[in-house]
C-alpha cells in the first residue's frame, strides 16, 4: 500500500491509461463471447483500435509539440499502401499470418518515418498557418500520388509504374494497387487483439517519450520557444522528432486498418480523414492522451449507432460535438467538475489510509 502511495504523479497517471484500455480490451471479450455485441460494433473494433493509435500519434504532434498539422491522413495512408505491398510480398515467404501482419506493420512504419523525415526537415522550420497548410499540402499530395500509382507482383519481383496498369510490364502475376481504383483481394489479416496490442504499444511509445528528457525538451519548445533556444535546445531537432514519431505510428496504424477491408482506395485517406483524427484530439483534450483514446472510440461508435435514425443521425452528431466543446471550454463546469474530482479524490486517501492504519494496527496486534 505504501508502496502504491509513494508511486509518483506521473506513474500512477500512465497506469491508469493502461488500466483503462486493458479493462475495455477484457470487457469487449468478454461481452464478444457472450454474443452481447452486434456483428456491426464487432466490424468496427479494429478500425476503433486504429483510430486511437492515430489520436495518440497526433496528440503528440498537436498536443506535445503545440503544431497544428492537418495531413495526419498522408502518413496513414502512406503506411496502409506500404503494408498491403509488404503483406502480398512476405504471405508467400512466411505465410498468411500473424507473423506477417507485423512485418507489414513495422515496414508500414518505417516508410511512414522515412515520409515524415522528408517533409518534416523543410516544414519543421515552419510554425502557425504557414504549417498547417503545407500539411495539408502533403497530404493533397500523397492522395494523388497514389491516385497515379500502380504497384504489380509477379516472378521477378515487383514492378512499380506512375502511369498504367499496362506500363508494369509483367507477365502473368498480380496486380497490387491499381491507382485510383486502390487494392483489392487484401488479406484480412487484422484483428482485435492486434489492434489492442498496437494501442499497448502506441502508448508506450508516446508515454515514454513524453516523460522523458526529450518529452521536456519538446514541450519546452511549445511553451517558449525563444527561452527554449536561449538554454541550448535546438528547436527544429525536437519538434522534427516528434513529427516522425507521430508519422510512424500513424503510419503502423494505417496498415493495421487496411488489414482489415477486403478492398480499401485512396481516396479513403483524404483532408476529411485527416480533421476527423483533428476532433478525436481537440475533443479529448490538447495534450490528453487519455481524453484522446475515449474520444475516438466513442466519435467512431457513435454514427453507427444512430444509423436507425437515417438522415438525422449527422445532425445528432454535429450537436454532440458541439455540446461537449462547449462543456470542456466552460470554465464554471470545469470548476465545479474539478470540485467534485478533489472530494473523490481526498475520500480515495483517506479510505487508503484507514486501510493501510487497519493493516499496521493489526500488524502490532498480532
Amino acid at each position: 500500500m505504501d508502496k502504491i502511495r509513494n508511486l509518483s504523479k506521473t506513474t500512477k497517471s500512465n497506469a491508469i491509461t493502461y488500466g483503462i484500455v486493458i479493462v475495455a480490451f477484457l470487457v469487449m471479450q468478454g461481452l464478444i463471447a457472450a454474443h452481447a455485441v452486434s456483428h456491426s460494433l464487432i466490424g468496427l473494433l479494429v478500425p476503433i483500435c486504429a483510430y486511437i493509435c492515430m489520436a495518440i500519434s497526433l496528440n503528440l504532434v498537436v498536443g506535445i509539440s503545440g503544431e497544428l498539422s492537418l495531413g495526419h491522413a498522408g502518413f496513414m495512408s502512406v503506411g496502409a499502401f506500404s503494408g498491403l505491398v509488404a503483406v502480398s510480398f512476405f504471405k508467400g515467404i512466411v505465410g498468411a499470418g500473424p507473423l506477417c501482419l507485423l512485418i507489414a506493420i513495422v515496414i508500414a512504419g518505417v516508410f511512414a518515418a522515412v515520409a515524415g523525415v522528408l517533409i518534416g526537415l523543410p516544414v519543421m522550420r515552419l510554425r502557425g498557418d504557414y504549417l498547417a497548410i503545407v500539411t495539408l499540402a502533403f497530404g493533397e499530395i500523397i492522395k494523388n500520388l497514389l491516385n497515379n500509382l500502380y504497384v504489380g507482383l509477379d516472378d521477378h519481383g515487383l514492378h512499380f509504374s506512375m502511369k498504367s496498369a499496362e506500363a508494369l510490364g509483367m507477365q502473368g502475376g498480380k496486380i497490387l494497387i491499381e491507382g485510383p481504383k486502390g487494392a483489392v483481394g487484401i488479406p484480412q489479416l487484422s484483428s482485435f487483439l492486434a489492434g489492442f496490442i498496437l494501442i499497448l504499444f502506441t502508448l508506450f511509445v508516446v508515454l515514454n517519450l513524453i516523460n522523458s528528457r526529450t518529452g521536456r525538451a519538446i514541450m519546452a519548445v511549445r511553451d517558449n520557444r525563444i527561452a527554449a533556444e536561449s538554454v541550448g535546445i535546438n528547436v527544429t531537432k525536437y519538434r522534427l522528432i516528434a513529427f516522425v514519431v507521430s508519422a510512424a505510428l500513424a503510419g503502423m496504424a494505417g496498415a493495421l486498418y487496411a488489414m482489415n477491408f477486403s478492398s480499401i482506395a485512396p481516396k479513403k485517406f483524404d483532408f476529411n480523414t485527416s480533421i476527423l483524427i483533428l476532433v478525436f484530439v481537440v475533443l479529448g483534450g490538447m495534450g490528453n492522451i487519455r481524453g484522446g483514446i475515449i474520444a475516438a472510440a466513442l466519435l467512431t461508435v457513435l454514427p453507427e449507432q444512430l444509423r436507425f435514425i437515417g438522415d438525422y443521425r449527422m445532425l445528432i452528431y454535429a450537436i454532440v460535438l458541439i455540446v461537449v466543446m462547449i462543456v470542456t471550454n466552460n470554465a464554471k463546469i470545469q470548476s465545479v467538475l474539478g470540485e467534485f474530482k478533489e472530494r473523490f479524490r481526498r475520500r480515495g486517501d483517506d479510505k487508503a489510509a484507514q486501510a493501510a492504519d487497519a493493516v499496521e494496527g493489526g500488524a502490532k496486534h498480532e
